[in-house]
């Protein structure tokens, strides 16, 4: 996503990073170009004179900005349920993380000495291999995730997170993260063997790694049904005709002010267009979609710190102002 600090109202007029300039340059230019033919041959097409007047174009545009408001609404509502989805992911690694690391009893262990001495427990505040790896496994599914929902390969990022024995197992899955849910799942099932996790407890635990599987599902709904086809279609056959008849709107009425007006009502329509087609597909790699990448460290950054451990940096805005 684009992260930076609001220009002054002047300079936001001059915005170039974030303004979708980029995308719908080639589109603008033709509309530019085409306004000043118009404008040069008095709206004459091959002889013939198109009698078009602004009258028509009201009516459309009205509709067309309704059609296209909708549009928008539909493919920011699905922006916000991914980004409502990994806040959720959050607080659920945190709240296992914390869990394990209160709730689950030390492992006892033996000690040098008589054969009939008594084994004693872990030394408190030490963290048992075992939690810390189920907690760093919290981490690695958040990894797993946006693997999973951005087509990488299923091992990426995954090797300081996980056993080594999983990680190798992971790119033979279809579906790696349940992968890690699973690997996950077990690790209460051992504790709950080894009597240091409480039934009562070991449920609560089992509840909130169901949610988490939740959260994933929920995301993969949103990756795997995209808005209809026709939708798109319908919308963008209206903008560009509407913005490739107006000049022979309002060349009669406007003359060469053509081109500039054409120009401002078809970078709205454009921009808004190209807007609706990013965000749509949250899970991208385009500059208005989800920071996941930056996600994942956070999520990572806040179960070292449960642990102790040196916290990773965090992600910062390039140059570009781009937060990936």
């Amino acid at each position: 996503m684009i992260v930076r600090p609001r220009p002054s109202w002047f300079g936001l007029l001059f915005a170039r990073r974030g303004s979708l300039m980029p995308r719908i340059a080639g589109q603008l230019l033709f509309v530019y170009a085409l306004s000043f033919a118009v404008v040069a041959a008095h709206g004459t097409l091959f002889h013939w004179k198109v009698t078009l007047t602004a009258a028509p174009f009201s009516l459309m545009g009205v509709s067309l900005a309704i059609f296209l408001g909708f549009r928008i609404n539909a493919s920011y509502d699905r922006y916000w349920e991914a980004r409502k989805l990994w806040g959720g992911v959050l607080i659920e690694t945190r709240n296992l993380a914390r869990q394990a690391l209160t709730v689950i009893a030390p492992a006892v262990r033996a000690v040098p000495g008589p054969a009939d001495a008594e084994p004693t427990p872990a030394a408190p505040g030490d963290v048992e291999a075992d939690v810390r790896a189920f907690v760093l496994g919290l981490a690695g599914f958040a990894v797993s995730m946006r693997n999973q929902l951005r087509v990488m390969p299923a091992d990426s990022g995954l090797h300081a997170l996980l056993p080594a024995a999983l990680v190798a197992r992971l790119p033979g899955l279809r579906h790696a993260p349940q992968g890690v849910g699973l690997w996950l799942g077990r690790q209460l099932q051992d504790w709950r063997a080894q009597e240091r996790l409480q039934p009562a407890l070991a449920m609560v635990m089992e509840q909130s790694l169901d949610r988490l599987m939740g959260l994933l599902g929920g995301c993969e709904r949103i990756a795997g049904t995209p808005l209809p086809f026709t939708y798109s279609v319908i919308l963008h056959r209206s903008a560009y005709c509407y913005c490739f008849l107006l000049p022979f709107g309002l060349v009669d009425s406007i003359g060469w002010m053509t081109p500039l007006v054409v120009g401002f009502v078809s970078y709205t329509f454009f921009a808004l267009e190209s807007l609706s087609d990013e965000i749509e597909e949250p899970f991208g790699v385009q500059p208005n979609d989800l920071a996941l990448d930056a996600m994942v460290v956070g999520i990572e950054s806040n179960l070292r710190e449960l642990l102790g451990d040196l916290l990773p940096a965090l992600p910062q805005p390039d140059e570009n102002c781009l937060l990936r």
